[in-house]
């Protein structure tokens, strides 16, 4: 037997450790989605297999949708539409101004380029955002500033005691179609609204989504003749 010493081989620490399973991954909501849009992509191809393939080549919507960014408020689905019919720009209380570069450029692609026929503004009830311009606490961040349009309509519709008598939910209700008004009145005066407006009948709607019923209300927003003339005389450039 030799006189030299034996010694054990090295073993790596990870190779003491018990071998035990991972324990099973939860599906977290993002890749829950992932799965859902593999079921959608198959649904879709077996029921109506053009219609991808068609919105691949294009587009043509009929309509633009300027409606708020909540997510009980799906444009697409409350209206049963399918892809490629709506074209649509969202933010925080539907908030249409005319000095938002975003909807603008949204608002000028989709008349210009995409020749929709129908611009739709829409607000809906429990609005968050409504809520807080209806309050007078801090929302924090740039919040305040974006909101700053909607409590300007709320101190008028308490200017003209519209508020007197009302409980917060009536009152809500009431800030949500003064906003979804004034959002139409900011389109309609849009030159390349008007002008589309003018040659090719492009209509301009104001509507308010109920997210305890899943129904749509259109407001009255008609002007006549007479309205459309001051504002082709006011508003119209080129």
């Amino acid at each position: 037997m030799s006189s030299e010493a034996t010694t054990s081989p090295i073993i790596p620490l990870w190779r003491k450790r018990p071998l035990t399973k991972p324990p099973p991954q939860q599906t977290d909501a993002f890749h829950a989605l992932l799965a859902q849009n593999k079921s959608f992509a198959s649904t879709t191809q077996s029921k109506n297999p053009d219609l991808l393939a068609k919105c691949a080549q294009g587009q043509s919507p009929s309509t633009l949708w300027l409606g708020c960014s909540d997510s009980r408020c799906p444009e697409t689905t409350l209206l049963a539409a399918q892809p490629g019919d709506i074209f649509v720009h969202r933010n925080i209380a539907n908030v249409i101004t005319p000095h938002d570069l975003s909807s603008q450029s949204v608002i000028y692609y989709a008349v210009n380029y995409l020749k929709v026929q129908h611009v739709v503004v829409a607000g809906h009830t429990s609005c968050g955002g409504v809520a807080a311009a209806l309050g007078n606490g801090v929302v924090g961040g740039t919040m305040d500033a974006w909101l700053m349009p909607v409590r300007e309509l709320r101190s008028k519709l308490l200017d003209e005691g519209a508020f007197e008598g009302k409980d917060d939910k009536a009152k809500a209700v009431l800030l949500v179609e003064a906003n979804v008004k004034r959002g139409v009145e900011v389109v309609r005066r849009n030159p390349e609204v008007l002008r589309a407006m003018e040659e090719r009948g492009v209509k301009v709607h104001g509507v308010v989504y109920d997210v305890g019923t899943g129904e749509l209300r259109e407001l009255e927003t008609g002007e006549g003749e007479e309205g459309l003339k001051k504002r082709l005389e006011n508003f119209k450039l080129g």
